[in-house]
Parts: C-alpha cells; sequence; structure tokens
C-alpha cells in the first residue's frame, strides 16, 4: 500500500536544510521551535532514517537526508509549479529579488523574460553581498535570490560551479608587490574569507587599498594597476587578464557555487521567476560584461 507525503513535513524540512537552524527555520515559517522539531521528528519517523546530525554551531545533513534533500527540492517544486498552472491567475503584486553584485548581468535575460510574461509584477532588485542574500532569504525579506557559496558548503539549488580566480590589470605588476594590495567589493563578501585564509596559508601578506559595495569601482582600482581582486572566471571583465598563481606566487583558489534561493513558502512570482533564471543559466550563456 503506497503512501503519501505531507508537504509541510517537506517544506519545514527544506526549511532547516536551507538555515542549518531548527530556531531560524521556525521564525521562517512562523512555527515554534517545538513544532518544526516535532515535524522534522514525524519526517524521520515516516522514513526510518535520521536526516540530520548536530554539529557545534549547526544541523548538518545525514547521508539519508543530502539524499532525500534532491528529492524533497523536486516534490516541492512540481507541487508549486502545479499549483500555479491550475489556478492560472495573471501574477500581480511585487516581487523582490537579490544578487551579488558581480553576478547582476546574469539575472538581465531572466529578468527581461519575466517581465514581458508578467508585467503586472513590480519588480525590485537588491544588490548586496551573498551572506547578507541568504539571510534574508531565510528571514522572508527576498521573494528570490542568486547566491554565492563555497562549493563544498553550498545551499539551496547549484545551478553552476565556477573557479575563483585572481584578476589584475593588464601589464600591471600589482601581484608582484608586498604586501599585496588587495581590492574587495564588499568586507561581507563570500569571497572574502576564502581569500584571506588561502593568502595566510601560503605566507603572504596583503593589505586593503579599497572596499565598497561597486564593482565598477573595485574594476577600476584592479584596470588602474593598484592592487589585484578575485572574482568567478566567466565575470572577469574583458579588459583585464586572469593571473595564473603559480606564475603570479599566489595561492590556488577553491570553486564557487552560484545557488537559486528560495524561501520555504515560496509565492507564485517567484517560482516564475526562478523558471526563467533557470532557463536563462540552462542556455549557458557567459556572464562576461564589459564595465
Amino acid at each position: 500500500m503506497k503512501r503519501n507525503f505531507d508537504l509541510d513535513l517537506i517544506r519545514t524540512f527544506v526549511s532547516v536544510a536551507d538555515s542549518g537552524s531548527m530556531t531560524v527555520a521556525a521564525n521562517v515559517l512562523h512555527l515554534t521551535q517545538g513544532a518544526v522539531s516535532q515535524q522534522v521528528k514525524r519526517l524521520e519517523d515516516l522514513l526510518r532514517c535520521a536526516l540530520f546530525v548536530r554539529k557545534t554551531r549547526r544541523l548538518e545533513l545525514s547521508r539519508p537526508g543530502e539524499q532525500f534533500l534532491v528529492k524533497a527540492r523536486q516534490l516541492l517544486r512540481l507541487n508549486d509549479e502545479i499549483w500555479d498552472d491550475v489556478v492560472s491567475q495573471p501574477l500581480r503584486g511585487s516581487l523582490r529579488v537579490g544578487v551579488p553584485h558581480d553576478l547582476a548581468p546574469l539575472l538581465s535575460p531572466a529578468m527581461k523574460a519575466f517581465g514581458a510574461a508578467h508585467p503586472h509584477v513590480e519588480l525590485s532588485l537588491v544588490c548586496a553581498a551573498s551572506p547578507e542574500l541568504s539571510e534574508a532569504v531565510n528571514g522572508g525579506r527576498l521573494d528570490v535570490s542568486v547566491v554565492e557559496y563555497a562549493a563544498d558548503k553550498a545551499e539551496g539549488e547549484v545551478m553552476r560551479i565556477e573557479p575563483l580566480v585572481w584578476v589584475g590589470g593588464r601589464g600591471s605588476d600589482a601581484w608582484r608587490k608586498r604586501p599585496l594590495p588587495l581590492s574587495m567589493v564588499d568586507e561581507r563578501c563570500a569571497f572574502r574569507p576564502v581569500v584571506l585564509g588561502a593568502l595566510a596559508d601560503k605566507g603572504v601578506v596583503w593589505r586593503t587599498v579599497f572596499e565598497s559595495g561597486s564593482i565598477e569601482a573595485t574594476a577600476a582600482t584592479v584596470r588602474a594597476g593598484l592592487a589585484v581582486t578575485t572574482w568567478l572566471r566567466s565575470t572577469v571583465p574583458m579588459d583585464l587578464e586572469t593571473l595564473a598563481p603559480d606564475a603570479a606566487g599566489l595561492p590556488a583558489l577553491p570553486s564557487f557555487a552560484i545557488s537559486l534561493r528560495l524561501p520555504v513558502t515560496v509565492r507564485p512570482a517567484a517560482t516564475a521567476f526562478a523558471h526563467h533564471v533557470r532557463e536563462s543559466m540552462a542556455n549557458g550563456a557567459p556572464i562576461l560584461c564589459e564595465m
């Protein structure tokens, strides 16, 4: 005899998996922490396995939990898409979309297609560092967001994995200088702790030349030969160059995931926008842009 899943349990599980915290999930779902704990326990009893293991500061998925999360996301996505198709009402209202500064060009095709398909939805774009965007999605302040994570710690739906690379101005020798002049987009940038950790491991001293929320300003300091920076390979402006770590005496850097993040309770407009983002990413178009 086949059994049916309770989608409320599935949504709670995904929320806890995304946030790594029953407290955060409870706030997002407008439930008590006890209710979230009970729902996770009910799902674990139903599946006859533990879905989480408790670490020092957060909950992490067990191996069965990791496998189940993939199917859980598919189940929720299909449910939401079917619901939207059945209701088939024109989408209205507002949609809050988040994106890191360097990936803003990535969303341009998706925003254009979404605007043409849903002219009654008022779309607003929020550019911020990935940790801020992730917190905003968890807290319900954004309806959908693209977020950068270290590949081995990615949350949400991973759409692409790219190498993080060193970038310098053409003809510039800033990479030779010590302390290494470093320019970063934002002090909360997802790349920053990884980059600084890699420099420390290799014993490379560094100094901050410039930090701001503007990727254009960061590019200007690199273009002028005042500093080096790090970006995902496909986002490097065409008039700058990628530095080979070995040749430049710099540490190799890890890959990062570009993930699509949705809150557990997904609004129809967010589901529709996410569809356009997936289509745009599936086309494989590079993010390269001129600045």
